[in-house]
């Protein structure tokens, strides 16, 4: 039984823009380790930064937590399967409130913008 549902819609010169601004302030508070790692391995670092901070929003939709429900950015976790496909792995409060469901998470992307869908089912 399906849940919630949420989407997201990043465009990727906004990402740019936000990360030449702040630089690592902001790239450490949103993103875990493992997400840097990844996108710095990867030509298109903002555009794949840009999907992870999509779908990391588009979670927090799903699971209903906004900003004042104790939603932290670090607490959504998007890796790859080793077909290429998104995954999500929660931590903290999310971790302990989702962890007998499952998190469905789909992203594309454009040239210019990022798009998110994510699925969270009992």
């Amino acid at each position: 039984m399906i849940i919630g549902i949420g989407v997201d819609v990043v465009e990727i010169y906004r990402m740019k823009k936000v990360i030449n601004e702040w630089g690592n302030l902001f790239l450490e508070k949103i993103f875990t380790e493992n997400e840097l790692k990844y996108a710095q391995s990867k030509k298109n670092f903002v555009q794949h930064l840009a999907a992870r901070f999509a779908a990391k929003e588009a979670v927090a939709k799903a699971v209903s937590k906004g900003w004042s429900g104790g939603f932290r950015w670090k607490d959504v976790e998007v890796s790859n399967d080793i077909s290429g496909k998104p995954e999500i792995t929660l931590y903290g409060k999310l971790k302990e409130e989702f962890s007998k469901n499952r998190i469905y998470i789909s992203l594309s992307h454009s040239e210019n913008v990022v798009i998110a869908f994510a699925v969270v089912e009992k």
